[in-house]
């Protein structure tokens, strides 16, 4: 199966409404492991999430995986994702799923089985990476990624709750956040996962699935650099070989309406996969009404505060260098309390604006 051409993607996007969603993880998930385990998966507040989310307006979500379950419990794995799928089909939310992801912000590789609490005052204190850095360098472990690929690729190729797969989230990312800042994985990860990037392009490919296949371009200049986004080996390679054309941008909106047009030429449609931090002026006052007047589809990053504890600030020395400034009183993601209050009701009253007429308006195949 070849990557499909423009005349397809612009096709499959014109029988879109417009793609207003949220990353997702429950609020009582440190991880995407506790959130898949069998004996923390936790349907019920799912279920109630979800149907807040349909609530406010959202019509997509999009949520990470990881190969340890199709290791482990394989039949199980297949199972709790139709569950979550089947949930978000009656709040008339449509999933994109992620395969891969670098993000292992909390410094230490995955292990199967519970998962340890938060770390007090550190955001995304338990991220892990999928599969997880040390294999993501070790070809040699790679076999088990391919079946994994293929596994639940054709297990759901046909799968109309689905809008599109996300094959690898931040391929390359090596911060690591802590109580002290950031820091980096220290080994060269990035070619590494570029060519791991590659090859699960071809494993999806291989398995036809109806819906398009896509890896966001995630790397931009700091403010005041001249330099053009999106411009590292592995955002090239992202952008050539993906159906349609998705992107991060935690940036005020000028900055990001620029990001916008330099990908516009690309010709396909865009989403926004990663967006929303208060305190670098990525707001959703500002941001969301020209995602919505530019037909950018837009993910923003999280939806209810909880144990991932998203609400905290990336380490300051990380929010200076985007040119923002953190206070303990401003959330940095998410947008709902545990109990379903906004965070501000202004941000909600926004989104349920500008989704009408779309909230109700089926997604192709629905």
């Amino acid at each position: 199966m070849d990557r499909w051409t423009t005349k397809d993607a612009n096709a499959w996007w014109d029988a879109q409404p417009w793609v207003c969603g949220f990353n997702y993880l429950p609020s009582t998930a440190v991880n995407f492991l506790e959130m898949w385990h069998a004996d923390s998966f936790d349907l019920p507040t799912i279920t109630r999430e979800l149907q807040w989310a349909a609530d406010i307006g959202f019509n997509a979500m999009r949520v990470n995986l990881h190969p340890l379950f199709w290791e482990h419990d394989r039949a199980g794995f297949l199972e709790r994702i139709d569950s979550l799928l089947a949930v978000a089909d009656q709040c008339r939310i449509k999933t994109a799923l992620c395969l891969f992801d670098d993000c292992g912000f909390g410094g230490v590789e995955p292990v199967y089985g519970p998962q340890p609490d938060p770390i007090a005052g550190v955001h995304n204190s338990r991220a892990i990476a999928s599969p997880g850095r040390d294999v993501v360098m070790d070809a040699e472990r790679h076999d088990t990624l391919r079946a994994y690929v293929i596994g639940v690729v054709r297990a759901f190729r046909n799968d109309r709750r689905i809008l599109f797969w996300d094959i690898y989230n931040e391929p390359g990312n090596r911060m690591q956040f802590s109580k002290d800042g950031f820091s980096r994985y220290p080994r060269d990860l990035e070619s590494h996962s570029l060519a791991l990037m590659e090859s699960a392009f071809a494993w999806a490919r291989s398995q036809y699935p109806m819906q398009p296949l896509t890896v966001a371009a995630w790397t931009t200049p700091l403010p005041g650099e001249a330099a053009h986004p999106y411009q590292t080996e592995i955002d090239r390679s992202a952008l050539l070989h993906s159906d349609i054309i998705t992107f991060h941008a935690y940036w005020r909106t000028d900055q990001v309406e620029r990001f916008i047009d330099y990908l516009s030429v690309l010709d396909r449609p865009m989403l926004c996969t990663e967006w929303m931090a208060r305190a670098v002026d990525s707001t959703i006052s500002d941001q969301l009404p020209m995602y919505h007047d530019r037909k950018v589809g837009c993910f923003q990053w999280g939806l209810v505060q909880g144990r991932s504890q998203t609400h905290l600030a990336w380490p300051q020395d990380l929010v200076r260098a985007h040119g923002g400034h953190a206070t303990d009183d401003l959330w940095f993601h998410d947008l709902l309390h545990p109990d379903g209050r906004a965070y501000e009701s202004r941000e909600v009253e926004t989104i349920r604006t500008l989704t009408k007429g779309h909230q109700n308006q089926s997604i192709k195949g629905a």
